[in-house]
This record gives structure tokens, sequence and C-alpha cells, in this order.
């Protein structure tokens, strides 16, 4: 992957995970190759496996207000709770049955909360600049520090509540 123009050609991976809101655990993660996949088409995939019947919201940016999204999400029974993006052509995918509801409002609030995770991977679980190569190990690692992620949040979680 280039990272700018004019710059070399480095190797990258994608991570992508799902984060819930109510309390901040990572539900699922995926590594793929940065050139592969497209963010969307990821994060498709790891909303059809989360597990549940019940309805479920996703929060994301513009970037995932796209027809095609909004469609795939709504076909698994999942309320796109996306930033619209009435900037570009043809307009926001979304509708006034979403975005209309007081839970919109408090996803658009909550989905900035997975950056948190992002960084504490980063800093804490040694991504930033990890030390492996090829694409099982960089999955392993990746599950590892989302793995460290939860575990400490559930202390914190649980500490919270007893006291």
């Amino acid at each position: 992957m280039r990272t700018s123009k004019g710059k070399e050609t480095r190797l990258r991976y994608g991570v992508h995970h799902v984060v819930e809101n109510r309390h901040h655990l990572i539900v699922g993660v995926r590594t793929l190759p940065a050139a592969g996949v497209d963010e969307r088409e990821a994060a498709i995939d790891l909303l059809a496996h989360l597990p549940g019947e019940h309805r479920k919201t996703v929060g994301g940016d513009k970037g995932y207000d796209t027809h095609g999204f909004v469609a795939g999400c709504r076909a698994m029974n999942i309320t796109p709770h996306v930033t619209m993006n009435d900037g570009r052509r043809g307009g926001s995918a979304l509708d006034a049955r979403t975005v209309r509801h007081a839970g919109y409002a408090v996803s658009q609030r909550k989905r900035k909360m997975i950056e948190a995770t992002f960084g504490w991977v980063k800093q804490y679980g040694g991504l930033r600049r990890p030390m492996v190569r090829g694409l099982d190990r960089m999955s392993a690692a990746v599950t590892f520090a989302a793995t460290a992620f939860n575990l400490l949040r559930m202390r914190n979680l649980q500490a919270r509540a007893a006291g």
C-alpha cells in the first residue's frame, strides 16, 4: 500500500472491528490486506457474523453512507446509523425513517468511541509498529490486542459496578 503520492509501497493491513455501544467492548475483529477489501464490504461481513436475531444498529462515518451498505444492513435486519453524506452526488442513502428517531442522535455521539479502541490497540496493544509479518500472524496479534482490550474493559466495568 502506498501512503501518499511519491512514497514507497509498504506492507500494510486493514484492521476492521465492531464495537458495541453500551459497554464499549469489541465484538468482532478482522484483519485483511489493505488493498484487497473495501471497508464497507468488511463491515457487512463482520455484521453478518454477529450473534442474535434481535434488531441491531450500526454506526459509521460518512464513508458508509452508500446505497449498497445501507441496503446490505437492512437486509440483515440491522438499522444503519451512519452519518448522512448530503454533499455527495445523489444525496444520502438514509431517509427519514432512520434519522427521525432519538436513537440515531445517540448513535452519532457513541460512534466516535470506536476511535478510542483503535488508539488503545496502537498505544498499548503493540500495533503501532507490529513486529510480525504475514496475514496469519498479524491477524493473531490483532485478535490478541482486542482480547486484552476487552479483558481490561470488563475489569473496569466490574470495578465501576461494585464501587
